[in-house]
């Protein structure tokens, strides 16, 4: 089925609706372990991990072996980041600035 025709994209807009009422991590976590399949989630959350090891400046090597990813996925993350709609990068640097020590004394 072709992305743009009505029905898809009423799924589509179903889901990320059905995200939006969430209401905190526990049933985030829970609506995409019922969704989702293992691998699946672990891949989203690898390159989600991929992403901070990138915008922190580390070599591939590094983010290799701290996440366990291939080179492809480091590259293929290092390509979303740079030409993607910048989405992730600004939600992967706001936990960042989170996690950074004395981000607020800074």
């Amino acid at each position: 089925m072709r992305p743009d025709t009505p029905n898809q994209n009423e799924r589509s807009t179903a889901l990320y609706e059905a995200i939006l009422r969430l209401n905190n991590l526990d049933e985030c976590m829970q609506f995409f372990e019922d969704l989702c399949a293992v691998t699946e989630l672990r891949t989203l959350e690898q390159r989600y991990a991929v992403a901070g090891c990138l915008l922190e400046g580390k070599v591939y090597s590094e983010i290799r072996r701290e996440t366990g990813a291939s080179s492809a996925t480091v590259s293929r993350v290092n390509r979303m980041l740079n030409y993607g709609n910048g989405s992730v990068a600004a939600s992967v640097r706001e936990d960042l600035a989170r996690r950074a020590p004395d981000s607020e004394d800074a």
